[in-house]
């Protein structure tokens, strides 16, 4: 069947950054993204940030002139801005807290069929890391770990 759908995906996420360079390399080395490309785009820097994994989408770093982090308030509560899926989510727990990031308590829901905890960037936009029995499973991009 051949349908016309008007969106196949969602193509990015964007997250803002006061400092470009700092919070690439903060992806980079906390989260393991790989900085793709970085350009000037419409008076600001930009950077382009993937993950190996074919259907994955990119994160865009938007570099701004004031230092804003997102936020989401949900019933009164900070809420995440963007999650991140983790095969192994206590290693993920215990590398970022071991590395120095602003990690927040890990959470089990779902008779423990579903985890997740809340970290911020280097920024301060707060983000989670989610695993679930329900996580698709995907492949890597052909020559991206090269």
């Amino acid at each position: 069947m051949n349908k016309n759908f008007l969106f196949t995906q969602i193509g990015y996420t964007y997250l803002p950054t006061a400092n470009i360079e700092r919070s690439s390399q903060w992806y980079e080395k906390y989260l393991g993204l790989k900085l793709i490309d970085k350009f000037e785009d419409r008076g600001s820097l930009i950077a382009i940030l993937h993950y190996p994994h074919k259907h994955s989408i990119a994160l865009v770093l938007v570099e701004t002139t004031e230092h804003q982090p997102l936020s989401i308030l949900r019933n009164g509560s900070p809420y995440p801005v963007l999650t991140m899926n983790c095969p192994n989510i206590e290693t993920t727990y215990e590398k970022l807290k071991k590395q120095g990031a602003e990690v927040y308590e890990l959470h089990s829901i779902a008779d423990g069929e579903a985890k997740y905890f809340y970290f911020k960037d280097d920024q301060g936009n707060l983000l989670e890391a989610a695993w679930s029995k329900w996580d698709p499973v995907d492949e890597v991009k052909e020559n991206f770990l090269i």
